[in-house]
C-alpha cells in the first residue's frame, strides 16, 4: 500500500499539483527516509521487548498517516503525511521476515520465505491495478487504501500467535554480540547486494517505468497498473516453488539466475517499441524478484540467532530503505543526462556490479545454512 498502490497515479499527481517529474519522486523518498534512521533501533527494542509491541504502534501509525494523505490539497502536507505513513511503515517489513524466521527453521523456512514473497507479489500485483483504478475518480482515492491497516491492528492483537526472545543480557552485550553476527564477508555481500536491488526497484521499475508507459505511450492509469502488476504475479507464481526449486540447484546459482534477469529486463526496456511488448521486461523482473527475494531473506535470516534476529533483519531493512530512498534521486540525476535510456541503462550497469560481488564476496552451499543460535 505504502508505494505499488501510488505508482500508477504519479502522472495525475503531477499535473494536480503543478511539480516537475523528479519532485514526484519524493512521495517515495520521504516515505523511505525515516526506515534509514529509525529501523535499526526498532529492531533493538523487538528484540529487547518482543515483536508485538512493536508490531502493533507500527500497523496503527501507518493505517491513520496514510489515510490522512488524502485529505491534503498541499503537496507539502502530503510529504509530512507521507513522512509520518514511512515512521509506521519502518518496522513492517523487517518484523515480517524476522516473525517468519522465528517461526520456521531448515528446509521449511525457505518454502515459507516463498510463500511470503509470493502474498506480497500478490499483493503488489492487485495494489497497481487497483490505485489505478481509484485514480480514474480522483488522484488522492488511493490514499484512502492504508485506511485497512486499523482492522488488521484488531486482527493482531488478538490473533498472532508468535514466540518472543528472550534477552536478559545488558545492552552493551547485547549490541556486542549482534555486531559479531553481522561482521562476515557473506552478510555484507548479501546486504550490499539487497542495497543494490532496491536502489534499481525504486529508482526505475517503480518510478520511471509507470512514468515512461503514461508519458512516451499515453498509457491511463489503469493500464500503467495492469502492465506492472504482471510483474508481480510473476514473482508470485515462482515463489512459490522455491522449495522444490532449492533441490535442484544450489542458491547461488539461483541468485545467478535471478540477477541476471534483472539486467536483460532494465536493458531492454528502452527498445519496446509498443506499450504491449512492455509485458516482456515486466514479466522478466517479476520472476527475477521472486527468486532474489526470499533466498536472500532465507540465507539472512539463517545467520542470525533468535535472540539478535530483529536487530540483525533490521539492519537489512535500514540497507533497504537506503536503496529506496537513494534509487529516485540516483536515477533521476541520471534522467536529468540522458534521459529514460540512462535510467534504465544506469540500473543495468548496477546489475553487473551486482553480480561481481556475488561472485567474489559470497560462497552458497547446496544445503541451507543454519545459525545454531550460538555467537
Amino acid at each position: 500500500m505504502g508505494v505499488a498502490s501510488l505508482t500508477p497515479v504519479f502522472p495525475k499527481i503531477i499535473n494536480e499539483f503543478g511539480i516537475s517529474t523528479q519532485q514526484v519522486g519524493l512521495l517515495i523518498t520521504v516515505f523511505t527516509l525515516p526506515g534509514v534512521i529509525l529501523t535499526p533501533v526498532l529492531g533493538i527494542l523487538a528484540d529487547r521487548y518482543g515483536r508485538r509491541n512493536i508490531l502493533l504502534p507500527a500497523i496503527f501509525l501507518f493505517a491513520i498517516a496514510g489515510g490522512a494523505c488524502s485529505l491534503t490539497r498541499s503537496y507539502e502536507i502530503l510529504l509530512v503525511f507521507r513522512f509520518f505513513q514511512g515512521i509506521g511503515a519502518t518496522s513492517l517489513g523487517s518484523l515480517n521476515v524476522t516473525l517468519i524466521g522465528d517461526i520456521f527453521s531448515g528446509k521449511d523456512r525457505i518454502s515459507a520465505m516463498g510463500y511470503n514473497s509470493s502474498v506480497l507479489s500478490l499483493g503488489t500485483a492487485a495494489y497497481p491495478a487497483i490505485g489505478g483504478a481509484l485514480a480514474m475518480l480522483g488522484w488522492n482515492y488511493p490514499f484512502l487504501l492504508p485506511i485497512l491497516g486499523l482492522p488488521l491492528g484488531i486482527w493482531v492483537i488478538f490473533s498472532l500467535k508468535n514466540p518472543e526472545p528472550k534477552n536478559d543480557q545488558s545492552l552493551r552485550r547485547y549490541l556486542k554480540n549482534t555486531l559479531k553476527s553481522l561482521y562476515k564477508v557473506k552478510v555484507f555481500g548479501l546486504l550490499l547486494i539487497n542495497l543494490l536491488v532496491f536502489i534499481i526497484l525504486y529508482g526505475t521499475i517503480l518510478t520511471y517505468f509507470p512514468i515512461l508507459l503514461g508519458g512516451e505511450f499515453h498509457a491511463p492509469p489503469y493500464l500503467i497498473g495492469l502492465i506492472m502488476s504482471t510483474a508481480s504475479l510473476s514473482a508470485a507464481a515462482i515463489s512459490t516453488q522455491l522449495g522444490k526449486i532449492t533441490g535442484l540447484f544450489t542458491r547461488k546459482k539461483m541468485l545467478i539466475a535471478a540477477i541476471s534477469l534483472f539486467g536483460i529486463a532494465l536493458a531492454i526496456i528502452p527498445w519496446m517499441p509498443s506499450l504491449w511488448m512492455m509485458l516482456l521486461p515486466s514479466v522478466c523482473w517479476g520472476i527475477a524478484q521472486g527468486i532474489n527475494t526470499p533466498t536472500l531473506q532465507t540465507m539472512l535470516v539463517g545467520l542470525a540467532p533468535i535472540e539478535y534476529r530483529a536487530a540483525f533483519m533490521s539492519v537489512n531493512g535500514m540497507i533497504l530503505r537506503f536503496g529506496q530512498t537513494l534509487g529516485p534521486l540516483l536515477m533521476g540525476a541520471l534522467y536529468m543526462l540522458w534521459g529514460f535510456k540512462g535510467a534504465f541503462l544506469g540500473g543495468a550497469g548496477v546489475v553487473v556490479v551486482m553480480l561481481l560481488i556475488l561472485i567474489t564476496m559470497i560462497n552458497v552451499k547446496d544445503e541451507p545454512e543454519e545459525n545454531p543460535g550460538m555467537i
